[in-house]
């Protein structure tokens, strides 16, 4: 029956399309992954400086209440992809600290990019493919790079894109007005490693009434380098929209300052520091998976955007969009 099975094009390595393609790929579905960066994971990234100094500057952590995520989480915690962190997490408000709900908090390991690579270790992936226009002829997808390259005989495309990237590819799709109404938030992160141990009590802290909004003890995650006092520094979404395009140089120093003023004291001398910005960081909904998938022409889209913004719906938003189409594949043997 494998004249039955479709052709596939994903675009896009985040861990929606790195999902959606594994699961695909494990029911011998024939496909192609695009991915215009040269690493896979997208916002699960580890920025690495040197080989004990590395940074998670996306996704923070995860949380498990899905089911099918949680029986993938038993088997990388048995291989070792990802550990429990145990470290304090709170809430700070002018300084006042307050405890924030006790539930399993999941990092990959060493780096939060070891869920992706994972996922992604048996697929075939075009890295460093840039896609910058799709056309349904005859049947089939064709894609565009942005060398003028084409890719052709898809029978399906996935799009695992942020939403306004996915309303620019898709302009003159319907579904184009889903994604274009779903706002995305960007976010500075900013980097920094000091030479001696910040004193807090507490290894991540929610933080209010700030520039920031969130900070992180990247060395208290299993499997980082613990003798180097490295943090990652979030700003508010509210606060990077405003600085959006600020230099870098700039969005340390307020951040740094931000940070100082949250804990009420200065913060040691650095070895190491370095911005990096998130266009499309924050934000998601809950979008019926039926408004998302075009049987007539062989569309489907996926992310975390369409499945509440986390990293778990990024991943159940990938299994979705696989199963509509082994839904077809069904359907057709019978």
């Amino acid at each position: 029956m494998a004249s039955l099975k479709p052709k596939v094009a994903i675009i896009g390595a985040g861990i929606a399309g790195l999902s959606c393609a594994y699961h695909l790929a494990e029911n011998d579905i024939p496909l192609t992954v695009f991915e215009k960066s040269k690493g896979v994971g997208g916002r699960t990234s580890t920025r690495r400086v040197e080989p004990s100094l590395s940074f998670d500057h996306g996704a923070q952590y995860f949380t498990v209440r899905n089911p099918i995520l949680q029986s993938f989480v038993n088997t990388w915690e048995n291989l070792g992809v990802v550990s429990e962190w145990k470290g304090r997490i709170v809430k700070l408000n002018n300084k006042e600290i307050t405890g924030t709900e006790i539930i399993p908090r999941y990092v990959g390991t060493p780096g939060m990019t070891a869920m992706a690579a994972d996922l992604a270790k048996n697929l075939e992936i075009m890295r460093g493919t840039k896609i910058i226009e799709v056309k349904h002829s005859s049947n089939q997808w064709i894609l565009l790079d942005e060398a003028g390259i084409a890719y052709n005989g898809f029978d399906h495309l996935i799009a695992a894109l942020p939403a306004p990237q996915t309303a620019e590819l898709l302009a003159n799709h319907p579904i184009s007005k889903i994604a274009s109404s779903t706002p995305m938030a960007p976010c500075w992160a900013v980097l920094v490693g000091f030479e001696n141990k910040l004193e807090v009590p507490w290894d991540g802290a929610f933080i209010h009434e700030s520039a920031l909004s969130w900070v992180a003890r990247n060395s208290s995650k299993p499997g980082r380098d613990a003798t180097k006092d490295c943090w990652v520094l979030h700003a508010s979404a509210e606060w990077s929209a405003h600085h959006l395009e600020d230099t870098p140089e700039l969005v340390i120093s307020q951040l740094l300052e931000a940070y100082a003023c949250a804990i009420g004291q200065n913060l040691p001398a650095q070895f190491y520091k370095t911005a990096h910005r998130w266009r499309y960081s924050i934000g998601g909904s809950f979008i019926n998976p039926t408004d998302l998938h075009d049987e007539s022409i062989g569309l489907t889209i996926c992310g975390d955007w369409v499945n509440g913004g986390r990293f778990e719906g990024a991943f159940l938003s990938g299994i979705t969009a696989a199963e509509s189409i082994l839904k077809k594949v069904i359907t057709l043997k019978d």
